[in-house]
């Protein structure tokens, strides 16, 4: 991020305004909401800014700004269209390590203003980072529709009872405390007003959490899709601003893992080919560590926690020692990467199925297993976790009698930014991707990956299409 968002406390705090227009005018009156008393230096001060500063208890003056206009401001903001001025503000603030905003120029920023939501003691702040200040103002106004207008007397009820359930829950249970009283009718009768029932709803709740013993906690077995953050499950996202612990894999993308709460601990369990640092045991061990204590517990998988996730191994060890586990399901990465990439896994004309394989599976040297992929030349492949073994996979399906010129698409880092797709066929994929590979890699194999090919070609299928066979369809593109 290129600003830190903070909160400060600005009541009672001189602040320097440069500048006595329309736009000095509109800063001074977000500061004044929060309670500084701004000091207005301009040759010319509209009288709405006159008026409104002295109100508030500060002050202006109409003159010239000079340097020790800054004196004890703990704040500095340049509202001229002057550049020279601007930039002379900008570089005295800086001389005397006082923050500064120069209205309207980012360069000369050391904080700005952002969109603001006020639901005192509720707010909300959204920020561009200056590069679009309409895009910011738009965010504002889509939470806005989204939060009620009273949610400020909610805030205002929990921080009466703050110290109340402080003493009376140790700190381990307070948020889940003060979760399902968020989520309960107490929260909803104090929106709208009935405080009396909301407290009684609280002190029911608080004695019921203090005399129970803490349970084990449980565990969400989630698939975090193929890497893309927008396509992880508006559940998945739920759970994961909810767990005490997030244990993830080497194929969760950080854009994901940032969207768990901040202060959850976040925990490396990755496995690569010749190298992991915790075992499948560990794994299943460190689950039922923290669900015992009672934490929840988000196991993030790439992709689905059942496709090639071993989720269901974590499943079978959590229920034999008793905890609770749900199964979050997730984007697989075949549906992810092949809709990134344009190539539909089925198509009535050439793939009436897909089968999904990896090159780790037990049995992968036995010749009837390959004589089973190859045989059905209207099923699509799609191979995980394939992508060092891609010269192995397509020398055994031609030995095993799928055709040399079968279409094959290799993508890296599907639905991420850094997504590349390679294709070509069987007998000269392997030279095309040579040192091109990188991790997470998945391979589909069959006559759907054309329809990319014509799409990155800017070509069209023959027009018999839909109506040839599948060898017909496809002898324009295998003798390309």
């Amino acid at each position: 991020m290129k600003y830190f968002p903070f909160f400060f406390d600005m009541n009672g705090r001189r602040t320097l305004i440069v500048g006595g227009g329309e736009v000095a005018a509109r800063k001074s009156e977000l500061l004044i909401q929060a309670g500084a008393q701004p000091f207005v230096v301009a040759p010319t001060i509209i009288p709405k800014l006159t008026e409104a500063v002295h109100a508030a208890g500060g002050s202006t003056c109409q003159r010239q700004y000079v340097a020790t206009d800054m004196k004890d401001c703990s704040i500095v903001i340049s509202a001229t269209d002057d550049e020279a001025l601007n930039q002379q503000v900008f570089s005295d603030a800086r001389a005397q390590r006082i923050p500064v905003n120069v209205v309207d120029n980012p360069a000369l920023c050391d904080f700005i203003f952002p969109a603001i939501i006020d639901r005192s003691p509720l707010t909300v702040a959204v920020s561009s980072s200056g590069a679009s200040p309409v895009l910011a103002r738009r965010i504002r106004a889509r939470i806005e529709e989204m939060l009620p207008a009273n949610i400020g007397r909610l805030a205002i009820f929990c921080r009466r009872f703050r110290d109340t359930v402080k003493v009376a829950l140790p700190a381990t249970r307070r948020r889940l405390f003060w979760e399902k009283f968020l989520d309960g009718t107490a929260a909803e009768a104090i929106l709208t007003g009935n405080e009396t029932d909301g407290e009684k709803q609280l002190q029911k709740e608080l004695e019921h959490f203090s005399r129970r013993h803490v349970s084990k906690g449980t565990v969400y077995l989630i698939g975090a899709g193929p890497g893309d953050p927008d396509l992880l499950t508006f559940r998945a996202h739920r759970l994961l601003q909810q767990a005490d612990v997030v244990i993830y894999d080497r194929l969760v993308s950080p854009a994901i893992l940032d969207l768990a709460r901040r202060d959850a601990k976040k925990i490396f369990v990755g496995k690569q080919r010749n190298y992991c640092t915790s075992t499948q045991e560990e794994i299943n061990t460190l689950l039922n560590h923290y669900a015992q204590h009672g934490q929840c517990v988000a196991r993030l998988k790439g992709g689905d926690p059942f496709i090639f996730g071993r989720g269901g191994e974590e499943l079978l060890a959590l229920h034999a020692a008793g905890i609770e586990v749900e199964v979050v399901a997730g984007i697989t990465a075949a549906s992810g990467c092949a809709a990134a990439a344009g190539i539909p896994l089925t198509h009535r004309q050439c793939a009436h199925g897909v089968r999904f394989a990896t090159a780790y599976q037990r049995g992968m040297d036995d010749s009837a297993h390959w004589q089973r992929l190859a045989e059905d030349k209207n099923c699509t492949l799609v191979f995980y976790m394939s992508g060092t073994n891609l010269a192995s996979i397509a020398k055994k399906l031609i030995h095993s009698g799928r055709s040399p010129n079968t279409p094959v698409a290799v993508i890296c880092a599907g639905s991420t930014p850094a997504q590349r797709i390679i294709t070509g066929k069987l007998d000269n994929i392997n030279q095309r991707t040579h040192a091109l590979l990188t991790s997470p890699t998945l391979i589909i194999i069959g006559d759907v990956v054309a329809l990319h090919q014509a799409s990155e070609n800017n070509s069209h299928l023959p027009s018999s299409f839909a109506y040839r066979n599948n060898h017909a369809i496809f002898k324009t593109f295998a003798n390309g």
